[in-house]
């Protein structure tokens, strides 16, 4: 049986978040048998620990964080964690004097460097079992689709698909060891697009990002040297590494993804961890939880009501409770016609779509029965108490909650109440009236 490793000597290393921009400073400490990855922020009070781990994330927004709360968590841990994991580090405990590990390129490479100057000790006791899985288990979100398979070994096909004249799709399949995680994916850096930049920093992201540790894609130019011709569905891989190794085991098996991204991969790690153990998802900390039900898929919503591309604004529906309460699902792709005129320098979802995707859900609710959906359309009779609380950007997952107030036979009111990452972005009531479809 393989036994649990630690690094042999003490290492640091410095320099500047990408997303927050604070100058820090790590320092990577051996650390005993069963101790698991812990971050220790120097920074606060009582210096508080956070064990890195599926059930501590608490935000997966152009990066993942985990942490206790937003005031005491880390940011953009997942290139430091790839890399942890790739070497077999079990146990380490990594000291840091602000809230997001340095950026270095945009890479891994760092991480890689500082892991072989530390030198790799191993100890006593035996790794946890190998997670493995016996049958595929499949996770799907709109586009995104993230599958695992039984493997002996560690493989990962990846596929990422943009509408970009200089960035289409790009699809790599690649074995995952330590010699070939430092040759094709340790070196792949962070990109985005430059007309994301604006938006990224009005989220109070990208603070520290420059055109010497990112990738910047433009409408005409590439404004970096690239490493790789594809070295955008490598960087993807590495996140995709970091992600899932927040499940704290080793894995054996071969995962397809395609269009993926954080929160996505943090939530098919959840799945993984499910179908490993028998045992219920972690609970994610976020302050809104998506419920379960009957899920609606997109044919249906067709089905259900009038609405097509361009103004369909909903990928699925949770029926969480018939007639009275349920979820919209809506990814918001950079690509969305809307965002060419609002604004082109700084895309937004404008607020009288959010609340028409709430309708939307709303409508998918109230003809949800059979009897209705063949027979009945929703009208909307009034709106109110309309409330905006943060923007909705390229990039986000809406997640509209429907709950209905009060009903009568054709007429009734209903609550709605969008988030993104578990945060209120906007709410309103509608007041509603069944129609006979026409002839």
């Amino acid at each position: 049986m393989e036994k649990q490793k630690t690094i042999l000597n003490e290492v640091s290393h410095s320099g500047i978040g990408l997303h927050k921009g604070n100058n820090v400073t790590i320092k990577l400490k051996p650390a005993q048998d069963n101790t698991g990855i812990v971050f220790i922020r120097t920074d606060l009070p009582d210096n508080p620990r956070i064990n890195a781990n599926i059930s501590n994330v608490i935000s997966t927004i152009r990066g993942t964080t985990v942490g206790l709360d937003e005031n005491t968590s880390i940011h953009t841990i997942e290139h430091l964690l790839a890399t942890l994991a790739v070497y077999g580090i079990d146990n380490l405990y990594i000291e840091i004097n602000s809230n997001e590990p340095p950026i270095g390129d945009g890479s891994a490479q760092h991480f890689v460097n500082l892991i072989k100057k530390a030198g790799i000790s191993e100890l006593s006791s035996e790794k946890k079992p190998v997670l493995k899985i016996t049958v595929p288990v499949v996770y799907k979100n709109g586009d995104v689709l993230i599958m695992a398979t039984p493997s002996d070994k560690f493989h990962i096909n990846c596929t990422i698909v943009y509408n970009h004249p200089l960035l289409k799709s790009q699809f790599l399949s690649i074995d995952i060891t330590p010699e070939i995680f430092e040759k094709e994916i340790a070196p792949a850096r962070t990109y985005c697009f430059d007309h994301e930049i604006e938006a990224l920093k009005s989220k109070g992201l990208a603070k520290g990002g420059t055109l010497e540790n990112a990738i910047v894609v433009g409408a005409k130019k590439i404004h970096t040297q690239l490493r790789f011709e594809d070295e955008f569905v490598r960087h993807k891989i590495l996140d995709l590494i970091g992600d899932t190794s927040l499940l704290g085991s080793s894995l054996k098996m071969e995962i397809t993804a395609i269009k993926c991204g954080h929160k996505n991969n943090t939530e098919f790690a959840k799945k993984i961890y499910a179908e490993a153990t028998g045992q219920k998802e972690p609970i994610d900390k976020s302050s809104w939880q998506i419920p379960e039900g009957r899920i609606v898929e997109i044919n249906e919503i067709k089905a259900t009501i009038p609405h097509r591309y361009p103004f369909l604004f909903l990928d699925k529906v949770i029926i969480v409770n018939e007639t009275k309460k349920a979820v919209g699902i809506k990814s918001v792709s950079a690509d969305e016609p809307f965002f060419q005129g609002h604004f082109p320098e700084k895309p937004i979802m404008p607020g009288v779509l959010i609340v028409e995707a709430l309708a939307q859900t709303s409508c998918v609710l109230l003809l949800s029965k059979v009897e209705l959906k063949s027979k009945k359309l929703a009208y909307f009779m009034s709106i109110n108490n309309v409330k905006f609380r943060r923007p909705v950007l390229p990039g986000d997952t809406l997640y509209l909650e429907i709950e209905v107030i009060k009903a009568k036979q054709t007429t009734g009111v209903v609550k709605g109440c969008a988030y993104v990452d578990g945060k209120l972005t906007a709410e309103a009531e509608f007041t509603f009236v069944l129609v006979d479809k026409p002839d």
